[in-house]
């Protein structure tokens, strides 16, 4: 961070402190209106109002209003990106490290609430209102899809083939494939009753089994390309 020559942080440094904490607070107060009355019964203006500030500020900061909701899906974009081209992991563990951090996030965060019950049954209304909305629900499948290109653009950069060779392609659908297992995992094992450090261990146990069959099979995953099999 830069600073002026008193030591406070510059005005830039300023800015992006108050665009992150806007940002945050439009998603938090959108994902806490649309679990009181519904997704489609809002507005992104009802969000913007909520807040203080237009509806046209909300779309500065976000594309769409599934945004809103899913915005943190961003932080796994930029894991991949950063991750996956790192030739000291295999592509799997990179994959693991991702998933772990997420985990470990979402763990640490409802663990926070001293209503663990609540934190819990929150975390399960959110993941309902996802399911039961099909805007949300299609929002998140092209999300998924997205993950593959920027795993296949990550991983394409650790062999020097393209983003569109049959390497890149199967390998990032197999990466992503364990981010949809663990999805499903807390879905399943994170809810009110049990205790979180056993949900959390269930997951990620389901994951490394996921792990292991993708390891095996990505064991061939080039390291560098053969440029004989290109055009």
């Amino acid at each position: 961070m830069t600073t002026t020559g008193t030591g406070r942080p510059a005005a830039e440094g300023l800015r992006e402190r108050k665009k992150r904490a806007m940002r945050r607070q439009l998603s938090d107060t959108a994902a806490r209106m649309f679990l009181e009355r519904g997704f489609d019964a809002v507005r992104v203006a009802d969000v913007g109002e909520a807040c203080g500030v237009s509806e046209k500020t909300v779309f500065n900061y976000f594309p769409s209003k599934e945004a809103l909701l899913l915005d943190r899906l961003e932080a796994t974009a930029d894991a991949l990106r950063t991750q996956l081209p790192n030739p000291a992991l295999t592509p799997v563990s990179a994959m693991l490290t991702i998933l772990d951090h997420e985990l470990d996030g979402l763990a640490t965060a409802l663990a926070a609430d001293a209503d663990a019950d609540r934190a819990l049954e929150q975390y399960r209304k959110f993941g309902d209102l996802i399911r039961n909305t099909p805007a949300l629900r299609a929002y998140q499948s092209a999300i998924a899809d997205r993950f593959v290109d920027i795993a296949a653009e990550a991983l394409a950069t650790r062999t020097g083939l393209r983003p569109d060779d049959p390497e890149p392609q199967i390998a990032a659908a197999t990466l992503l494939g364990m981010w949809r297992v663990q999805f499903r995992a807390l879905r399943t094992h994170v809810h009110p009753g049990r205790p979180l450090p056993d949900a959390i261990d269930a997951v990620s146990r389901e994951v490394r089994r996921a792990a292991r069959l993708a390891e095996a099979g990505l064991a061939t995953f080039p390291t560098h390309a053969n440029h004989a099999d290109h055009d």
